[in-house]
């Protein structure tokens, strides 16, 4: 059984494999690259699919001083005339742009300087190359210096190619990652037009009009051509999900997974993984979110109980699939969304060439976005255009979920006075009133087809949370246990603690509520209220079905004296 590290957070190709961490072999995609490369090569992929780790495995391959046994034993060490070739023999330029954020324009340029500058004292060697002019010499020294000129950070990468060949006599290789990244945050925080200019300026220069350039790669999410980034530059070469090529490079596949499972004795957990993991879908191949999985297995080595956790969702990225997800609003989207988490299909036209502000201008365009950040994938292979989508995974699903309990919750808070009615039958024990007005609200506020006990718990959360004369807590420790939903009039005469079921027909829905309330009595949740003096506690049993419910309900007074 394995006892090597697992690489959480680590992207650096050489400490992981100096340090011992676990590493799923993808050099394999230096083979391929050099089979079938263009001068500019353009990865996009979703987030947390190994793009920097990849990007940072061609650099410790190519660059010139690289350690040749950080490859012993891994797919590309057996192309023996190709590591001949290549291993070791060419200047690498290699830049992240993933850290070029800010509130402002210059927040942001002031991050890329920063990194130009790092990489640029990275390369030292041509500091005091005598193989450089004066001119060249002072050129290089502008661009470690504390403060250069905008138009020596336009000019950097094509610069530090330029005397990088004149060094070895070799054209390099440029390395960029997270290409859009800078875009994506600009436009969030509304300087755009700015942060365009720079962008189409720099990358311009590193890769149009660049003769001492071997090849390039780019990583990223989107591909962004129509922004005019790559304007006039006709030998990009764009390989997106969508294409068959490489797609086994960016993300685990199913037999990796379960290698990984095995060696580390966890194999009675590839279903889960599966479920919770897999789906996605690049070209014809069917991958694993790397990160999830990486993260899942490290939580089962400490604790083989470990359920499955939403650990893509929690990490930070995409913000604007998430603002737009909250615009969706519409009944339309909605309705397709929820279509989605019930495990249908929906088909439509994919635009994998949008500009940010296409995106924003026009709700339908969240399709294409969705798709290509990875919270879509395709279900079977497009047709002119036309892809029919699904939600890859139930980690995913949980996303869509989350939000539909978003859009109801702002809704509830909409219509705190017609909901009146509903506040006022929990307070008089009216089962059957209550019974009545969520129903209502079931059938016309959500339009929900894979409902579920949390679903539920969330959904009378958001109804009841909204009354303002209301102390509302959720899975609070009430007696010998924690009932789901605890709520206390705030002066304190009146209090209800609520049980919820979910049962998948509605015949069962009167024994789902007899259960609700025979734990609530048995674990006496009322107790609590009742002992700080709370002088009527109502305790509720809720079963619910698609878009049914029954309510029992139980009145306690309290007959302590005071």
């Amino acid at each position: 059984m394995r006892t090597q590290k697992l690489p959480i957070g680590i992207e650096n190709f050489k400490e992981m494999r100096k340090q011992d961490f676990y590493y799923v072999d993808k050099t394999g995609l230096i083979v391929d690259l050099l089979a079938d490369w263009g001068k500019v090569n353009l990865f996009t992929r979703p987030r947390r699919f190994g793009k920097t780790l990849n990007m940072s495995m061609l650099a410790n391959f190519f660059e010139i001083g690289a350690d040749a046994s950080l490859f012993d034993g891994l797919r590309v060490s057996e192309e023996k005339e190709l590591c001949e070739n290549y291993l070791g023999k060419f200047p690498v330029v290699f830049v992240s742009l993933k850290g070029v954020d800010g509130l402002t324009f210059d927040d942001a340029y002031a991050r890329l300087r920063i990194l130009i500058r790092n990489e640029a004292m990275r390369l030292e060697v041509l500091r005091e190359s005598e193989k450089l002019s004066m001119e060249e010499k002072n050129a290089y020294l502008r661009l470690v210096s504390e403060n250069p000129e905008k138009t020596d950070i336009t000019e950097s990468l094509k610069l530090l190619c330029q005397l990088l060949e004149k060094h070895y006599g070799q054209k390099p290789i440029l390395l960029i990652d997270e290409y859009d990244v800078p875009l994506d945050k600009a436009f969030l925080h509304g300087y755009y037009p700015q942060m365009i200019d720079l962008i189409r300026s720099m990358f311009g220069a590193a890769l149009k009009t660049n003769d001492s350039l071997f090849f390039a790669v780019l990583t990223g999410c989107l591909r962004v051509s129509k922004e005019s980034i790559f304007t006039g530059l006709n030998n990009l070469k764009t390989l997106s999900i969508s294409n068959v090529k490489f797609n086994e490079y960016f993300g685990f596949t199913d037999e990796e997974v379960g290698r990984m499972l095995a060696d580390y004795g966890l194999e009675a957990h590839q279903a889960e993984a599966r479920e919770w993991y897999d789906g996605y879908r690049f070209g014809n191949q069917d991958v694993y979110c790397p990160w999830d999985i990486i993260n899942y297995v490290n939580e089962l080595r400490s604790d083989p109980e470990a359920e499955p956790k939403p650990y893509w969702m929690n990490t930070s990225g995409n913000d604007m699939v998430r603002r737009l997800i909250a615009k969706a609003s519409d009944g339309t989207t909605q309705m397709e969304i929820e279509r989605l988490i019930a495990g249908d299909t929906i088909t439509k036209m994919i635009n994998e060439q949008l500009t940010h502000s296409e995106i924003d201008e026009n709700l339908e365009n969240i399709w294409s976005l969705l798709y290509m950040t990875g919270y879509l994938t395709v279900a079977r292979k497009p047709s002119g255009g036309r892809y029919e989508l699904r939600i890859p995974n139930r980690e995913v699903r949980e996303i869509f979920k989350r939000q539909v309990l978003s859009w109801f919750t702002e809704r509830a808070r909409a219509a705190t006075e017609k909901l009146a009615g509903l506040y006022e039958a929990f307070e008089k024990g009216d089962a059957e009133a209550i019974e009545k007005l969520l129903n209502r609200q079931l059938i016309t506020t959500v339009s929900f087809y894979d409902a579920y006990e949390s679903f539920y718990h969330g959904f009378l959360l958001a109804l009841l949370s909204t009354c303002v004369d209301w102390c509302v807590s959720s899975n609070a420790e009430t007696g010998r246990g924690r009932s789901d939903i605890t709520v206390e009039r705030r002066d304190r005469e009146l209090g209800f603690v609520i049980e919820i079921r979910e049962v998948r027909t509605r015949a069962k829905l009167d024994e789902a509520c007899a259960a609700a309330m025979k734990q609530a009595e048995d674990r006496d949740y009322a107790a609590v209220m009742l002992r700080y003096g709370v002088e009527t506690v109502f305790t509720y049993g809720i079963a619910f079905c698609d878009k049914r419910c029954r309510v029992a309900v139980k009145r306690v007074e309290n007959t302590e004296e005071i």
